[in-house]
């Protein structure tokens, strides 16, 4: 390491996740080699009594399992993919159905998250009136949690026999669902101060007579128009995670910061799939993925990828959708 190394504190910090990240792939290689010549040597091992065939079927399931890991990796190629992600959930129309299937999703993304070790913070969260969720905002902290989260983005349509329906009558409901990368210091998003608005307001979560009792929550609103596609642009972001005031207001910004980059990644690549400028009303026709839970059957609109185990889907097992969703549009 050169003497100076540490003169310029940023890009240290910045040629250490680079290195970091190479470090990663040869492990990741690495792993797969060894796992590889394990598979090869089998045979050999079959036959001198040092291994059985249930053994070798299961190096080979291994070596199966971490070269689809690697190449699933190999599609996150964008330089948005290797951030964390902030998610929003909105519950859609259909009242209290709908503030359940928002709950729903909830659980199945932190499930998923517990399940491939990702770190999740509540960044916001409006509880329904009576069950469910109205709204939340989560971040998910790790490498390539937005690449692998991303494709989750758009309306998710659930089907089923309503447990709030006296006459258990089957029941259509929406939720809408947006992924934004969780841009950090070392990306700049430019933030026109003229263009925000501030309102402070008592957090709805729990947290003590602080957090009730002053208003600690904030939310920032901000208006902007698309000089080169003349578009009105509005953001509304929300947060009350921490009983400070301050607190809360950077995390807003850095929220913020996150969708403007997305934005502008969006229009880049020429698309009409703009996360947050997507106008899609939250209904039947706009669906990314419907859950069809009497019938047994969950199915990616996009993808063709369908699955029976929605009990599976719904406790966080999506990584098939994920697979299918990459191995089609790719990084």
């Amino acid at each position: 390491m050169a003497p100076d190394f540490w003169d310029n504190p940023e890009k240290a910090q910045e040629q250490l996740r680079k290195v970091a990240s190479i470090k990663s792939w040869v492990e990741a290689y690495d792993e797969v080699r060894k796992a590889v010549d394990e598979v090869t040597l089998m045979p050999e091992f079959i036959a001198e009594g040092l291994a059985s065939e249930e053994e070798a079927e299961q190096a080979y399931a291994k070596a199966a399992d971490l070269i689809e890991s690697l190449e699933l990796r190999n599609m996150l190629s964008g330089e948005e993919d290797k951030m964390g992600a902030i998610v929003d959930i909105n519950a859609g129309a259909g009242g209290t159905e709908a503030l359940d299937w928002a709950s729903m999703l909830l659980r199945m993304y932190q499930r998923w998250c517990e399940a491939h070790g990702y770190k999740v913070k509540m960044l916001d969260f409006q509880e329904g009136d009576e069950v469910g969720v109205k709204s939340c905002t989560l971040e998910v902290e790790g490498d390539f949690a937005y690449g692998y989260r991303k494709s989750e983005n758009g309306v998710h349509r659930l089907v089923r026999l309503s447990p709030f329906n006296a006459n258990n009558k089957r029941q259509t409901t929406f939720a809408s669902v947006a992924v934004t990368p969780a841009v950090d210091d070392t990306i700049e998003v430019v933030v026109n101060p003229a263009n925000i608005e501030w309102e402070t307001f008592r957090s709805s979560g729990a947290g003590g007579q602080n957090v009730n009792k002053v208003e600690t929550a904030a939310r920032l609103r901000y208006h902007f128009r698309d000089e080169q596609t003349g578009e009105e642009i509005s953001y509304v972001v929300e947060n009350q995670e921490t009983r400070s005031q301050l607190m809360n207001k950077e995390n807003a910004m850095r929220i913020l910061r996150s969708k403007l980059y997305q934005y502008e990644l969006e229009k880049r690549r020429a698309t009409q799939q703009a996360i947050e400028a997507d106008k899609k009303k939250i209904e039947w026709g706009s669906q990314i993925r419907s859950y069809v839970l009497d019938d047994r059957r969950v199915k990616d609109h996009r993808t063709g990828h369908q699955t029976t185990d929605c009990d599976g889907v719904l406790d966080g097992d999506l990584d098939a959708f994920i697979k299918a969703y990459l191995m089609q549009y790719g990084g």
